[in-house]
């Protein structure tokens, strides 16, 4: 990885996760292993969980372009290791939180998508 070109974003902004069922099968294995390694990352950057929930959609039969999919979020994780969280002591305490629904935006089985974001208050906690 050191060697691969970062990337600035983790996840292409123009495409869709799609099944492919055209495209060449891959090993469960190694998919489920990286979506693994990349659950646990999750945890200190949440900056990835969006594009990883919509990788580990498709641990049942994965293809070529979520392989492409998982390096290029691999690729955006080294470009960004200085990249953190900063919680500053003392301030307000209110908590907040955000909310997104994307009716029958998901393609494949046309079911609602939806994301979430709390802030005590100026720091991300969830």
């Amino acid at each position: 990885m050191d060697q691969a070109k970062h990337a600035k974003t983790s996840v292409v902004t123009n495409e869709k996760l799609d099944l492919d069922k055209d495209d060449k099968p891959m090993s469960e294995k190694i998919y489920r292993g990286m979506i693994g390694s990349l659950l646990y990352l999750t945890g200190s950057r949440p900056d990835i969980l969006f594009t990883v929930r919509l990788c580990v959609r498709f641990q049942t039969s994965p293809k070529e372009s979520h392989l492409t999919s998982i390096k290029r979020i691999f690729r955006y994780l080294a470009g960004t290791k200085n990249l953190g969280l900063w919680y500053p002591r003392g301030g307000d305490f209110s908590l907040v939180g955000y909310t997104d629904v994307d009716y029958t935006g998901y393609t494949v089985d046309r079911k609602s998508t939806s994301g979430t974001c709390q802030f005590l208050g100026q720091s991300l906690v969830s």
